[in-house]
């Protein structure tokens, strides 16, 4: 039997279980039947940040940037192409401070852009200030292994 894991739909936010092994088979979402790895950063918000977090067997990526940053708006096709590469193995999320100011406070984000990392619902790593996407993904790589 495979090892399965919990995969949040970006979309509807239910829960759905995925053999690890069929990641890459393009899984959608038993409920609303969407892609649940689409390659692209999921945007999260108070309601939704803890079930993507605490629930998901995948770690998670997030971007904290605001819209008027300068450094965030050109890390934005860098968090992009990361979603990409790391569709299968990985998500990657945005949470604008500006509109979200509470979970900006909460993980005390003084400087943007800042990237973090979680896994199994706790914060294992983050940096902040704009990177390129090797330097990105090398960083995320080494954290996760």
């Amino acid at each position: 039997m495979s090892d399965t894991l919990k995969v949040v739909c970006p979309d509807c936010d239910a829960i759905n279980r995925v053999a690890a092994a069929r990641l890459g088979d393009g899984p959608v979402c038993g409920v609303c039947k969407q892609s649940l790895l689409p390659g692209r950063p999921l945007i999260l918000s108070a309601a939704n940040f803890d079930s993507h977090v605490s629930q998901s067997g995948l770690p998670l990526l997030v971007d904290f940037w605001a819209p008027w940053c300068g450094p965030c708006k050109m890390m934005a096709p860098v968090i992009d192409r990361a979603a990409e590469a790391l569709a299968t193995s990985a998500r990657v999320a945005k949470i604008d401070t500006e509109s979200e100011q509470a979970l900006a406070a909460h993980f005390n984000i003084r400087s943007i852009p800042t990237l973090a990392i979680f896994r199994n619902g706790k914060l294992i790593a983050r940096q902040s200030g704009a990177v390129d996407l090797k330097t990105l993904l090398d960083w995320f790589k080494a954290q996760t292994a």
